[in-house]
């Protein structure tokens, strides 16, 4: 299924989905505008790989941001928007992180340098949801030998459980900052 197909991140599947949620929650309730404040209410965590630090291509990245493995899931950024992540978005997956001492890293893709996307841009456009871009550093990816540190499927996992147990109190220190 390609991201832009009907049943794809561009198609109107997920939107469906929502909607549906949310008419059988609401039960009697006929308030006004429950998606659109459901999805400003949202948080979408668009989680795939991320491009570690390349020993043989350590040219490819900037020096401040060549996520490396075993140390932390990475906060996806790009000033092209090929990744949703905006600042406010990756403060609040970051603060997430630190009270539970999981660590993070940042990628910023060189302005000189191609970059792919992920679902996250599109359904970010479409909902108008948060979201953060992130991913476990990997090398290789698309290759026939990708391959990831083995400690990052714990950081990731303690990150996402991070996430979960700590987004209301975190979200709600940033009410008045604007996504």
């Amino acid at each position: 299924v390609g991201s832009d197909s009907t049943a794809g991140a561009g198609g109107t599947v997920v939107a469906d989905a929502l909607r549906r949620a949310i008419n059988a929650l609401r039960g009697e309730s006929k308030a006004e505008g429950l998606f659109e404040r459901t999805a400003r209410n949202s948080f979408l965590v668009s989680a795939d790989m991320a491009h570690a630090l390349h020993p043989n291509y350590m040219d490819k990245h900037e020096s401040n941001h060549a996520p490396k493995m075993h140390k932390g899931v990475v906060v996806k950024h790009n000033a092209n928007q090929r990744y949703a992540t905006t600042a406010v978005t990756a403060t609040l997956f970051r603060e997430c992180a630190a009270l539970a001492e999981v660590p993070t890293q940042d990628f910023v893709v060189r302005n000189d340098m191609g970059c792919g996307s992920t679902i996250g841009p599109i359904l970010a456009t479409n909902l108008g949801i948060r979201t953060v871009d992130v991913g476990v550093p990997q090398l290789s990816m698309h290759s026939i030998r990708e391959m990831c540190g083995t400690e990052d499927i714990d950081i990731c996992a303690r990150h996402f459980t991070a996430f979960f147990d700590n987004f209301a109190e975190v979200d709600s220190k940033m009410d008045d900052v604007d996504a």
